[in-house]
């Protein structure tokens, strides 16, 4: 009888463990810093941006983050900006990573090659992991009239532009941009390896999926049917349209976060927790808090 009940308490303390030691982890999420040297506009604060971002970075480093990405438009425009955010971005005690806004080619072509080495990126489009998921950093500019650096993707991109153009669409605009079916077909490869290794998958963008309004990618559709038959997809988080948005669609949560450069007063930027079942988003200043449940 000793030992039922000594290998019930076992069992039940292991099951306990097992409960209490899932490996979550949070990250900083910041959009649109946006700096330059400029006057206000669309009621963002250019000038306002480094300071913001620091008292951002001073929040984000007194926690245990894993990582923390920035989602795009880091810069307004002129290379040289970055000179103003690089350090206080630098100072990060978490790994950092870039995802790449229409912004940030907005430097010159002769610069546009050289935003990648400042931003420490070696690929434009590339996925990491953490714990059990599976992180696709997409490249939104792939094909642009902003961030194209070839004469094949200049032409690619008047290909998809007016492929596109006939169909009435309020997201067809020239700030915005698509994927290239080499993207495409990238995507689907990192989808099959979070399928072999049984791992959760969020993507960061700059550009929104969802809602529908005049700030998603341009091949949108296309995007929705390639991760449809993948269940295991859960997040897709962007920024862009700077006013923020939300939208629960195929099991699938898309959050655009609120544009850091924006209004006088309130800076904007989040901790998200990920658990085992739930994402909690912290919202800082004039970004939300969230609860997002995992299906």
């Amino acid at each position: 009888m000793k030992k039922i009940i000594l290998f019930a308490a076992l069992f039940i303390s292991l099951n306990f463990c097992q409960k209490k030691t899932y490996d979550s982890f949070k990250i900083g999420v910041i959009a649109d810093c946006q700096y330059c040297n400029c006057e206000v506009k669309w009621d963002r604060y250019y000038k306002k941006a480094p300071q913001r971002l620091k008292e951002a970075v001073a929040t984000l480093n007194k926690d245990s983050l894993s990582y923390t990405i920035h989602l795009g438009d880091f810069i307004d425009k002129q290379i040289w900006s970055l000179d103003s955010l690089l350090p206080t971005w630098n100072s990060l005690k978490s790994k950092s990573y870039h995802v790449l806004g229409n912004h940030d080619f907005d430097v010159g072509q002769v610069n546009k090659e050289k935003i990648l080495k400042k931003l420490n990126l070696k690929n434009r489009y590339y996925s990491f992991v953490q714990n059990d998921w599976r992180f696709i950093v997409l490249d939104g500019n792939d094909l642009s009239f902003y961030g194209t650096t070839t004469k094949e993707k200049e032409l690619q991109t008047d290909s998809l532009f007016n492929l596109l153009k006939n169909k009435n669409l309020s997201y067809l605009k020239k700030w915005n941009g698509g994927l290239s079916n080499k993207q495409i077909n990238w995507v689907k490869s990192e989808l099959e390896a979070s399928k072999r290794e049984n791992q959760k998958v969020g993507f960061y963008c700059h550009f929104p999926i969802y809602p529908v309004d005049q700030h998603n990618i341009w091949n949108r559709d296309q995007f929705v049917e390639l991760i449809k038959p993948y269940k295991n997809v859960k997040v897709f988080f962007n920024g862009h349209n700077h006013a923020g948005a939300y939208e629960f669609a195929d099991n699938v949560h898309y959050l655009t976060f609120k544009g850091m450069v924006d209004t006088e007063k309130k800076s904007a930027f989040a901790k998200v927790k990920f658990d085992k079942d739930t994402i909690f988003v912290e919202g800082f200043e004039r970004e939300p808090s969230r609860k997002l449940v995992i299906k």
